[in-house]
């Protein structure tokens, strides 16, 4: 019963038989290989954008960092939410990256900006001055760090927002294949067309073993990204297994399969949750479940052996006990789910 994380379940069998499959022979190195270019071909379909640029790193923190770093000069201003991956859970690699880009963190509900807010930030901000630091970029999660989902309407209303401040738009995609097995969209519908330039398109957490894609809707923000990527070790000489891993889960909609089913298990988490007399801090929109359990149903669940994080917020100050997360990956057992809803109704 482990919810601690989608990052502690396995790769899926076609990724690594993708990898495996591309192993013979001698190919270019440094991604001038059949397979990188098969991979990035395939997610310029996938996304209908046939002018899109696309790279692959190893992390979504290398993903989420060299995008801010190559959007935002020394000083420049990352508008995210307080609760930004980037700003939570990432070492400072964007400030890193950006060798001291700042990140304005601003506050929203169920872990969303709201445009409004965003406006007004991006307002001040200009006005800043050489005190200040110049405007750089916004950054939204999708799905967030709650586990919430935007819709394409309140990513083109962020996105209205931050171009009408001079600013590009980034989507952290951890969980993108999440947040559209969610939504019923095309992915296109929720990125570009919605108004986002550049996405980080997970597959860590999604069945990959390690492989992230990068992916610039306008190519103009691509330009020289290939020497940042280089410096910062995240090209690789045997490229083709990194691409490899990615192309096979965007072939024949695995990608959005494997989404799905760990959508649809957590959404059987909740209704534990509910059952046992705990109650859902957010919507389960996506992977994750946010909730507050009866003290006595969670000594239960872990002397069972279930783990997963407690997660204090402020919105939940005097719940019995703190609230916890959950998190379901593609192949967490249909048992866990079940043992979990015993353990914390007490059934054996």
């Amino acid at each position: 019963m482990n919810f601690a994380s989608d990052n502690t379940y396995g790769a899926h069998p076609a990724v690594l038989k993708a990898m495996v499959d591309c192993n013979g022979g001698a190919v270019g190195a440094y991604g001038s290989d059949p397979v990188t270019e098969q991979a990035e071909a395939a997610i310029r379909d996938l996304f209908q954008a046939p002018d899109a640029v696309v790279r692959f790193v190893a992390t979504g923190t290398a993903a989420n960092a060299l995008v801010c770093a190559q959007l935002t000069p020394p000083g420049g201003r990352i508008y995210c939410h307080d609760d930004a991956h980037i700003e939570t859970s990432e070492c400072a690699a964007p400030e890193f990256y950006t060798t001291g880009g700042k990140l304005v963190t601003l506050p929203g509900a169920d872990g969303k900006l709201t445009p409004d807010i965003l406006a007004e930030a991006i307002r001040i901000g200009a006005g800043g001055g050489l005190n200040g630091g110049p405007n750089a970029m916004v950054s939204i999660t999708n799905a967030t760090e709650w586990g919430t989902v935007y819709t394409p309407d309140q990513v083109a209303a962020l996105a209205l927002a931050a171009h009408q401040g001079g600013l590009p738009l980034h989507m952290d995609g951890a969980r993108f294949a999440n947040a559209v097995a969610s939504l019923g969209c095309a992915p296109a519908e929720v990125t570009w067309r919605a108004g986002v330039d550049v996405l980080c398109f997970g597959g860590t957490k999604n069945g990959a073993m390690a492989a992230e894609a990068i992916v610039f809707f306008d190519p103009e923000l691509a330009k020289g990204f290939d020497y940042r990527r280089k410096q910062a070790g995240h090209v690789f000489s045997k490229q083709r297994y990194l691409a490899a891993q990615m192309l096979a889960l965007v072939s024949d909609g695995l990608w959005l399969d494997l989404a799905s089913r760990a959508n649809g298990l957590a959404k059987r988490l909740g209704d534990a949750v509910l059952a046992a007399g705990g109650q859902l801090l957010v919507p389960v929109e996506s992977n994750a479940v946010f909730a507050a359990i009866p003290a006595a149903a969670d000594a239960r669940a872990r002397a069972a052996g279930a783990a997963y994080y407690s997660w204090p917020d402020k919105s939940a100050e005097g719940l019995d006990p703190a609230p916890i997360r959950l998190v379901t990956a593609w192949d967490t057992p249909d048992a866990a789910i079940q043992d979990f809803a015993k353990a914390l109704i007490g059934q054996s």
